[in-house]
């Protein structure tokens, strides 16, 4: 696998996809969503923030990710796009709700916990469409801690 070093714009709009509904959400977070972070296993939120400087900073500088030609690889970078939709819809119907804890931890479409699991599944495939393993090992340390968290979460709060 031959890394190339270099800005990738499909890492950034990714990036963007993931952080613009967070920024929405830090000003809508759930009902007595407080008392479950105080609960949060130390050892998955370090996961967890590892994780996302890692995914960040790795998607961001191999150039990869970008779209070179359309071949057969396309379609993995296609289905990557599509989580993140995906995701974008399930913050839609967050923002639109009663924003609860049993709302923020949906599933859609059956995928658990689909604010955690789509994004991870999303940059996953990315880091598969990249031939990138650097992203593949930093979203599987992204995923531990923060699907782990939200299953935590979402087990405490029914």
């Amino acid at each position: 696998m031959n890394l190339h070093f270099g800005f990738s714009y499909v890492g950034l709009l990714f990036l963007l996809m993931l952080m613009i509904p967070n920024i929405i959400w830090s000003k809508n977070k759930p009902k007595d969503y407080d008392k479950y972070v105080k609960n949060e296993n130390k050892v998955l939120l370090l996961f967890e923030r590892v994780g996302e400087i890692l995914v960040t900073c790795i998607s961001l500088i191999f150039y990869d990710f970008n779209i070179n030609t359309i071949s057969s690889w396309t379609w993995i970078l296609f289905i990557a796009f599509l989580l993140m939709l995906l995701y974008e819809i399930y913050w839609i119907r967050y923002f639109k709700s009663d924003k609860t804890m049993k709302d923020f931890y949906s599933s859609l479409l059956g995928i658990p916990v689909a604010g955690a699991t789509l994004p991870v599944m999303a940059f996953l495939l990315l880091g598969v469409y990249g031939k990138n393993q650097w992203l593949i090992i930093a979203v599987i340390i992204l995923g531990i801690g923060h699907i782990g968290i939200h299953l935590c979460h979402k087990k405490e709060s029914s």
